[in-house]
């Protein structure tokens, strides 16, 4: 009865002797493709770029009116932020109205992006009337229909927050629509089968399912309304990081331009992460099915 044990146990000393690679275990966790830890690289990208940019300015192989240096665009910063630059205004008002521009649009088309997008998913009534308006005014730039608002509701704030909420609003509808294929029919059928009514099911099983897609689709909203916002402080705005940034070049401030850049970059990019934080929490479940 012990043969077979014998004889394996000699194969293993075998291949000991003979210097040959031991299987593999069959306990050893598979990863899926690119997953792992990046904070690192990110860092090394985030300082290459930064050594970069320092090299390009101080050995001169850009003239400071195209790529000022980091220590002109950090004074530059300095300066806003006391009110020392064309307008008089402090860096804080700037961002104060930029931000209550683009999360508020952002949090006007969330309220109403992510219902639609659910219904569409979920009924062929509400994607038969909503897929033709949405599909011809989704690729169209803000710049094409901003004459239209500003005609439709003048140059105050109603305009610019009607233009960064149409840009937001597609792709979280987009989102929203595409995240209700998430769910299987095995469980809405079980669903069903417990007494689930028709908003039950919407609730309880769609919409789960749909939140991961959701949340990527307010993470690339946030990006189209932070793109929109320059677009929309063009029309008669006194105040914005937009409004600063087109003052700024029209008396070739590069320096208050590439700040200005920066500064909306790393706003975008910490709400970017915050939103990843957020994704974790909510729907842990993502890329393990």
């Amino acid at each position: 009865m012990n043969a077979p044990h014998e004889s394996l146990s000699r194969a293993e000393e075998a291949g000991r002797a003979s210097g040959a690679a031991p299987a593999p275990s069959r306990s050893r966790v598979w990863q899926m493709p690119g997953e792992g830890p990046t904070a690192a690289l990110s860092c090394a990208s985030v300082v290459g770029l930064a050594l970069l940019w320092w090299l390009a300015t101080h050995l001169h192989w850009l003239p400071p009116l195209f790529l000022p240096t980091p220590e002109a665009v950090w004074q530059a910063f300095v300066d806003a932020w006391h009110g020392h630059i064309a307008g008089g205004l402090p860096l804080s008002e700037h961002l104060g109205w930029s931000a209550l521009r683009v999360f508020g649009a952002f949090a006007l088309a969330t309220a109403t992006a992510v219902p639609v997008g659910i219904l569409m998913g979920v009924s062929r009534i509400v994607r038969g009337l909503l897929d033709p308006p949405l599909e011809f005014y989704r690729p169209l730039p803000p710049l094409a229909y901003l004459p239209l608002v500003v005609i439709w509701f003048g140059i105050g704030e109603t305009a610019k927050i009607v233009v960064i909420y149409l840009a937001c609003f597609a792709p979280i509808a987009m989102a929203a629509r595409a995240g209700t294929r998430s769910a299987t029919v095995e469980q809405i059928r079980a669903a069903a089968s417990l007494g689930g009514g028709f908003w039950q099911i919407v609730r309880f099983v769609v919409l789960p399912a749909a939140l991961p897609e959701i949340l990527t689709g307010l993470r690339i909203a946030i990006g189209f309304g932070w793109t929109t916002l320059v677009a929309a402080e063009m029309v008669a705005a006194t105040a914005g990081l937009g409004q600063m940034v087109l003052n700024a070049s029209n008396f070739l401030r590069t320096d208050v331009v590439v700040m200005g850049i920066v500064l909306i970059g790393l706003i975008a990019w910490l709400f970017d992460l915050g939103m990843r934080w957020l994704e974790r929490r909510l729907a842990p479940w993502k890329g393990r099915a």
